[in-house]
């Protein structure tokens, strides 16, 4: 696979270094919870503490427990056709993830010491439905692919089924955690007519 081109023009960061131009990256300041809506992401020290809510979708979150820097995005679908100069896009698995990379390089860490944990994927789309489009499915072989491609320590994971899950990461302890929802997706009626 090849790895996105960051060639969209860096921005200052708050601390003078050089950093990508991510517009769809929140800011980890301070305590409290930073909420991450898809395609999102966000990476920063402690004390701050990211949540997000997941369908199909997919979050990766990362910790390096010496620095105690993490990050959380949020992606809704796997990868997309990409011409040399467009700018990263955090909706796309492969340009999300790459994002969370130069934050976490640009801080001096190494993926390989980093705490990786994979949610998502659900199967969201209604029992019967005329057509499956498996989002879910594809963007977890993405996750999977994208962890190994760039060395992190898995630690956790909780994929596919057809259940919501939430996951809130505190970058302070690096102690993910993951609620399920309840319930299945919705018959479609159109479908179970037919």
């Amino acid at each position: 696979m090849s790895r996105p081109d960051a060639s969209a023009a860096p921005a200052r960061a708050a601390g003078g270094g050089r950093r990508y131009a991510l517009p769809w990256a929140v800011p980890a300041r301070g305590p409290g919870i930073v909420h991450i809506l898809p395609g999102q992401m966000s990476f920063g020290p402690a004390p701050a503490t990211m949540r997000t809510l997941l369908g199909s979708c997919v979050a990766v979150t990362l910790w390096h427990p010496q620095r105690r820097l993490g990050g959380l995005c949020h992606y809704l679908l796997p990868q997309r056709p990409r011409r040399a100069g467009d700018p990263l896009d955090g909706r796309y698995g492969d340009e999300a993830v790459y994002g969370m990379v130069q934050l976490l390089r640009e801080a001096g860490c190494s993926p390989a010491d980093c705490q990786a944990h994979l949610y998502g994927g659900a199967d969201t789309l209604p029992e019967g439905g005329m057509a499956r489009f498996n989002v879910g499915e594809r963007n977890i072989e993405q996750g999977w692919k994208l962890l190994d491609e760039y060395g992190f320590q898995l630690q956790g994971i909780d994929v596919g089924e057809d259940i919501p899950r939430t996951v809130t990461l505190d970058v302070g302890t690096g102690e993910v955690t993951m609620r399920r929802g309840t319930g299945r997706a919705p018959v479609n009626q159109l479908a179970a007519a037919a």
